[in-house]
């Protein structure tokens, strides 16, 4: 298979990243959220081998991830500092960044160009797919293999949510020469041992779908279209162009690296010495709500703000617990669980240690999205 890379395929500069996907993008792969969700509760579909439908937002959307970047670039920038000058300590200048697509890859460009701005360096970065209950793409990792050494490579991704794509990435590099110690931009479920914060905030990325993320999809494993020697699949949006700000997310954070370098460079030192290692606390609260709410699967519960904001662009929610602390930052999931006609239920601010759960109908059925 032959790497992609834009402008033929996503809107990414080729420099930023290297895409080890299959182009499908002339494949009818999207079906609505309710026979989505029918066919994956029911067992007639794993969730990777279709798409949904790609949401498009309103005027007054937009408005909201416009704000919400402004408002949290700087911090954006100060957790891309932090994250990747651990990556670089751990790894070293050499470092192979490989993100989970789609939603480390923006992190993974902003890991890339921090290490560039501070550093000089130019690292390279590919993005792979990830699957949960499937795996990571074998033919990636053989890819890679065979170009890096695999003890260089350092596996990104945007945030944590209860921790089941850090278990599944630690399962699939299991007797493998790659190292599994994940590295996120956020990680409340704090269970990954690398991030630049372990708070719940919001990363604006996580407010749109392809239009954010170089208008490539979210990654497809379908039998009938992937082969045994192809990568994992996804499409590139091309007829989103007018609708894209993958750019502006990328260029308004690194506008501010130059306002947090000091900072970075004061705090980044101290870190390795520190106590990270993952608690799985987040697991453990999400097993709780799953009681509470008579929830016998947990991967119908979506902690955080970039989980429950998927949950209502791309699933068949039922209901958001939203803390009473989170404030403006979940102005964008009360908008869209508005829209969607979803309950938002107040819970304590020691609840949980997410600033939102997203829950999808556990009994998915005709008439429960209702």
């Amino acid at each position: 298979m032959r790497p992609l890379h834009g402008p033929d395929f996503g809107s990414y500069p080729a420099e930023d990243v290297t895409w080890l996907l299959k182009d499908l993008s002339d494949v009818r792969l999207e079906a609505p959220a309710e026979e989505r969700e029918a066919a994956v509760q029911t067992g007639r579909a794993h969730y990777a081998e279709s798409l949904p439908i790609e949401y498009q937002p309103g005027p007054e959307y937009r408005r909201l991830f416009e704000e919400a970047l402004e408002t949290s670039a700087e911090r954006l920038a100060y957790a891309t500092g932090l994250v990747t000058e651990q990556i670089l300590a751990e790894r070293g200048p050499d470092a192979v960044l490989v993100s989970l697509a789609r939603a480390g890859t923006p992190v993974g460009i902003l890991v890339r160009r921090w290490a560039r701005f501070a550093h000089g360096l130019d690292l390279p970065h590919y993005a792979v797919s990830i699957v949960r209950d499937r795996g990571i793409d074998t033919v990636a990792l053989r890819y890679l293999a065979g170009r890096h050494d695999p003890s260089a490579v350092m596996f990104v991704d945007g945030w944590t949510g209860k921790g089941a794509i850090t278990r599944e990435l630690t399962a699939a590099l299991a007797g493998t020469a790659f190292r599994d110690d994940l590295a996120v931009l956020a990680d409340p479920g704090r269970c990954a041992p690398l991030y630049g914060t372990r708070d719940d905030f919001l990363i604006p990325s996580a407010c749109l779908n392809s239009t954010v993320s170089g208008l490539v999809s979210r990654t497809v494993l379908n039998d009938r279209l992937i082969g045994p020697d192809d990568f994992h699949g996804a499409k590139f949006y091309a007829d989103l162009a007018a609708d894209d700000v993958s750019a502006l997310f990328l260029d308004t954070v690194c506008a501010r690296f130059a306002d947090v370098a000091e900072r970075v460079a004061k705090d980044a030192p101290g870190l390795p010495a520190s106590d990270r290692a993952p608690d799985w606390s987040g697991w453990e609260a999400v097993r709780d709500v799953a009681g509470e709410h008579g929830i016998d699967d947990l991967n119908l519960i979506k902690p955080g703000i970039g989980e429950t904001t998927r949950v209502l662009l791309r699933r068949v929610p039922w209901k958001v617990l939203a803390r009473t602390d989170a404030g403006p930052e979940l102005r964008h999931i009360r908008h869209l669980a508005e829209e969607r006609g979803v309950p938002v239920v107040d819970v304590e601010p020691d609840r949980f240690p997410y600033a939102c759960m997203g829950l999808i109908h556990p009994r998915f059925g005709k008439g429960a999205a209702q």
